[in-house]
């Protein structure tokens, strides 16, 4: 099995070394994005605030509805500015920090198919890994050094290429480990995925503390909210270090079969003439098995449509809690942003704690029935604390929501693949991101009018389970999609023997 699996082993086990390896490529991407989220947001907000062209659009807009203001001031919001009244700069901030879903959802699908179709030395997926990442680690390193040069246009050339740059391998990326993986292993390979991720992202959380101790240990000045932005190029030139890093791992610890000749060739010189005959005919099995299965049935259609359906739902829910959440605990529960993000990582290690479980439950009762649970709990939980207002059953929301977070994560994604089958990893997975990077787009849109014509932040807790229940219902109607049984390939084997 191993031959043809990279991160399976002979005994059809999971080989977890290899599939922590494979998984350097997805925390490359992980801690890249971990650290721009925060840190472009304040570059952002610098470079907007001195741009006299927003200034001067949002002295217009002041001076042609000066009911907005107004609006705005008896909401609670602090109309002091420079336009002498409300400010575009969130609004240019929140779209241009959507730029990275809207680019994953044109291009992602692109570049998965194009590995799909390709056939090189370093495999089908390797190749956008090894292009990919050191052009977009080069342009990550590059931002906030442009940044402090205060050029808004400059910044912004320099964010759209690395943006598009991490669209040409994060759906190749993906796939990797799927495509070096049977079906039937791929929900744990996946929760060890899932938790290299977490690691990238734990390391971009921690890498502005660790920057900002040896900065001051260095120069004896102390990181402050006036001066941190001289560390910033310090903070993404260690994310770019570990891209390369992560990178690196991929190319000399990784292996992917260069085709499917060579791969049948390099396993004929093992064999003997008898064997090599029993290979060959099953390759030709393969074949025409393989040219059967390169139209989807009317059932693994609506499968898929269903499913992708189920994905957009679920993650326009969860991306409002991700969003919003900060905001609803300073109105709602009165706290600040630093108490809220501690309730946020709260989240965020019971997730990565339920990662492996997670997978190992895909495994034992369904991809299915685990994604389902994980929304069930969701959707009781949250409910709950609307029901009852009580504080402490916001943390155990927050804790149970994380294990249920990636009790749905972990099995998503392989699911959506075996439809799909082994021929077209690169392409489903693209599917996959084009149904969460769309819901990313618009849950914040259709959150924010909910939350206008609610008036509190506590409609965040009615929303999102809402959106849990749209996502069941579609995923009720899923058939397609499980493992094939170990048991049932072992015994098809023995009969074709």
């Amino acid at each position: 099995m191993n031959n043809t699996f990279f991160c399976a082993r002979e005994n059809g086990k999971l080989h977890r070394p290899r599939t922590i390896l494979t998984g350097f490529g997805f925390m490359a991407s992980s801690i890249a994005w971990a650290i721009y989220d925060p840190y472009i947001t304040k570059i952002l907000e610098r470079l907007l605030n001195a741009s006299a062209m927003v200034t001067g659009w949002s002295a217009k807009l002041n001076e042609m509805f000066p009911v907005l203001a107004k609006f705005a001031e008896s909401q609670g919001e602090n109309v002091v500015t420079e336009a002498g009244g409300i400010t575009l700069v969130p609004l240019f901030i929140g779209i241009i920090m959507t730029f990275d879903n809207i680019f994953g959802v044109i291009f992602q699908p692109t570049f998965g198919k194009l590995s799909d179709r390709c056939h090189s030395k370093l495999g089908k997926r390797r190749p956008f890994i090894v292009f990919g990442a050191p052009v977009s680690a080069f342009l990550f390193a590059v931002i906030p050094w442009v940044a402090l040069s205060n050029s808004l246009p400059l910044t912004m050339l320099f964010i759209i290429l690395f943006v598009f740059s991490m669209s040409l391998w994060r759906a190749p990326c993906v796939a990797l480990m799927p495509a070096l993986t049977p079906p039937s292993l791929r929900s744990e390979g996946n929760a060890i995925i899932n938790l290299m991720g977490g690691i990238g992202s734990a390391l971009g959380l921690v890498a502005g503390t660790l920057v900002g101790a040896i900065y001051t240990a260095f120069t004896g000045t102390k990181i402050t909210t006036e001066n941190e932005q001289v560390a910033f190029p310090y903070v993404f030139l260690l994310g770019a270090i570990v891209m390369i890093i992560g990178m690196l791992v991929v190319l000399f610890f990784v292996k992917e079969p260069s085709s499917k000749l060579e791969a049948v060739a390099e396993h004929n010189k093992a064999v003997d003439a008898a064997a090599r005959a029993k290979a060959e005919k099953e390759a030709k099995k393969a074949a025409k098995a393989a040219q059967k299965a390169q139209k989807l049935s009317k059932g693994e259609r609506k499968s898929l449509i269903f499913m992708l359906g189920g994905l957009f739902f679920l993650f326009c829910g969860t991306n409002a809690i991700t969003t919003f959440f900060a905001l609803f605990a300073a109105e709602v529960l009165g706290k600040t942003t630093s108490e809220a993000t501690i309730m946020t990582t709260l989240f965020a290690a019971c997730s990565a704690l339920a990662a492996i479980p997670a997978g190992y439950l895909g495994k034992k009762i369904g991809r299915k029935k685990t994604i389902l649970l994980g929304l069930v709990v969701f959707m009781a939980v949250f409910a709950l604390y609307v029901a009852t207002r009580s504080f402490a059953l916001i943390w155990v929301a927050l804790i149970l929501g994380g294990f249920a977070n990636m009790f749905i994560t972990v099995n998503t994604l392989p699911l959506v693949l075996e439809i799909g089958g082994l021929d077209k990893v690169g392409t489903f997975t693209g599917y996959y991101y084009t149904a969460t990077f769309s819901a990313q787009i618009a849950s914040p849109i259709i959150y924010g009018i909910v939350r206008m014509l609610s008036g509190t932040y506590l409609s965040l807790f009615i929303y999102s389970p809402i959106m849990f229940l749209l996502s069941i219902l579609c995923i009720l109607f899923v058939k397609h999609g499980e493992a094939i049984p170990e048991e049932i390939v072992k015994a098809a084997a023995e009969e074709n023997d």
